[in-house]
């Protein structure tokens, strides 16, 4: 692979949240006590009108943000994953998808590299749960750049929208200011052999596997899934049909993300092998983001190993 930039996700949605704040004076930024955790800073500096700072108080703030957005406004309400996705579950449910408002939650620190934080911290369950809500839109996107246009984009759709992103530095890969379609996929790589289908800090480490399978004379087509609902049935599809058996890797826990959403998929239309990448049904552990991801095996080794094993599924 090049070299890259290393940039942190959650400076995308900080960037993101500044251009669409520029373009549209009805954006507010609400955060729990966490305004430099989220990179909400500038837009507090630029735009104090329209910054709320809620304190340690998840569920007011989504209540203040369903208000905002019942009087015409685009709340960008956002904190660490595991406290604005599974402390405040009932009033997003409630408040914000069973009512379809147009409220943007922001989950920064995701998964598992939220690292010495530990398991408390380690929000792995938070895309099953916004998946089930109906009327809620699902984003994790893969870097710097993509996270920018997802917030950019999330701002003009009209809708609830779940948009999660990290605090690591990751590799910052895709195309510059490229616009973010909510409900479509991108192929990286296209191949003949194996189907890997990752989403948000998995992305990267599927193309340096790909490489790695590429010497050893295995054609892998990688996809970037960015959203997971709604799903791009057609880009499971075509890539399945095209590699006959698929491999799906993300930070997240195995039951209710990327993995489940793909075998649903492929179960009603097209059964093939599939392997699935992410943290198997047990909490996390303290360590370095680097450390738990090899630990838990989300790195490109295990993705090779995987893409070997549904290979020979066929």
């Amino acid at each position: 692979m090049e070299n890259y930039t290393m940039k942190d996700t959650r400076s995308g949605f900080g960037a993101g949240l500044m251009e669409a704040a520029q373009h549209n004076d009805n954006i507010f930024a609400l955060t729990a006590d966490v305004t430099g955790s989220v990179k909400m800073g500038d837009f507090k500096a630029a735009y104090p009108d329209r910054f709320i700072q809620c304190g340690i108080a998840e569920a007011n703030m989504i209540g203040i943000a369903a208000g905002l957005a019942l009087s015409g406004k685009v709340p960008f309400a956002s904190a660490f994953a595991g406290f604005i996705s599974g402390r405040v579950y009932d009033q997003i449910r409630m408040t914000v998808a069973y009512s379809n408002l147009n409220v943007k939650i922001g989950a920064s620190h995701a998964g598992i590299t939220v690292g010495e934080d530990g398991a408390t911290h380690q929000m792995m369950e938070d895309l099953g749960l916004m998946r089930m809500l109906p009327n809620m839109v699902v984003i994790n996107p893969c870097d710097y750049n993509q996270t920018k246009m997802a917030t950019i984009a999330a701002a003009e759709y009209n809708g609830p929208v779940y948009l999660r992103f990290g605090r690591p530095a990751v590799p910052n890969f895709t195309e510059e200011n490229k616009p973010f379609v909510i409900g479509k996929a991108d192929v990286m790589r296209e191949g003949a052999d194996v189907s890997i289908f990752a989403t948000g800090h998995l992305v990267f480490p599927a193309l340096e596997a790909a490489e790695m399978l590429q010497a050893q004379g295995i054609n892998a087509e990688v996809v970037n899934f960015a959203t997971i609902k709604p799903l791009d049935i057609d880009a499971v599809l075509n890539s399945a049909r095209k590699t006959r058996c698929v491999v799906t890797a993300e930070e997240h826990f195995l039951n209710g993300g990327l993995g489940d959403a793909v075998c649903q998929c492929l179960s009603r239309n097209f059964p093939v092998p599939v392997e699935t990448i992410g943290v198997d049904d047990r909490f996390g552990q303290s360590g370095t983001p680097d450390e738990l991801m090899k630990f838990f095996g989300l790195d490109k080794e295990h993705i090779v190993e995987a893409c070997q094993k549904a290979i020979n599924r066929k």
